[in-house]
């Protein structure tokens, strides 16, 4: 009998309660407003759920549509319609030093996470990352040596690893491109979710040790 697939949006519970996490931890130290990069909006239902209330923000969307409907529905945010590895690359909204990166893409997040660490912006002292990431559907079929992203994991850890270890190579990947802008990752946690346990979100706290 074939296993179900992951449905986006599934574990939308989930998501919810880590976006809270993470706002509640800044606030925690000192930072109640803080401003968010999503990079991948969708029809905002996150945003509605998490972020409404606040005033500073950013969503990238690559659907003309969906990114009409988030146009209407945060006037007070910056909408952004295009893909958001390239736009981030250019750097897009680098003026905001942002204090919560949310990654939901439908895919891996391996290349957002990146693409935004890489560019030219302005970094906070503080930020939290969150990232819901589906990559692992196709590392359990075998397919990490597809996937240029993941070069130079699988060389460390081999191909067939890399499922099982992949929440472990989010936290090293994360660290080496928030480190290369003076950030260390002083909290870090994840966990496999969905069907099958396809999907990885995981969390963490960064601070700036550089300017």
């Amino acid at each position: 009998m074939a296993k179900p697939k992951p449905k986006d949006n599934s574990t939308f519970k989930q998501k919810r309660a880590l976006r809270r996490r993470a706002l509640a931890d800044l606030a925690a130290l000192g930072i109640s407003q803080p401003a968010v990069l999503e990079t991948h909006g969708g029809t905002g239902q996150l945003w509605k759920a998490c972020y409404e209330h606040l005033p500073v923000g950013v969503v990238l969307e690559k659907d003309p549509r969906k990114a009409a409907i988030l146009g209407l529905q945060r006037t007070h945010w910056r909408v952004y319609e295009g893909e958001c590895v390239n736009a981030l690359q250019e750097g897009v909204a680098g003026d905001l030093a942002i204090e919560l990166l949310d990654c939901d893409p439908y895919g891996g997040a391996l290349e957002t996470v990146s693409a935004f660490f890489q560019s030219e912006r302005q970094f906070a002292p503080i930020m939290v990352v969150v990232v819901n990431d589906g990559m692992r559907q196709s590392l359990s079929l075998g397919k990490a040596w597809t996937i240029h992203a993941l070069a130079p994991y699988v060389e460390q850890y081999g191909n067939d690893a890399i499922y099982p270890a992949y929440g472990e190579v989010c936290r090293e990947h994360l660290e080496k491109e928030a480190a290369a802008v003076g950030y260390t990752v002083s909290r870090f946690s994840f966990y496999y979710c969905g069907a099958n346990g396809y999907l990885t979100h995981y969390y963490a706290l960064l601070t700036r040790t550089v300017d």
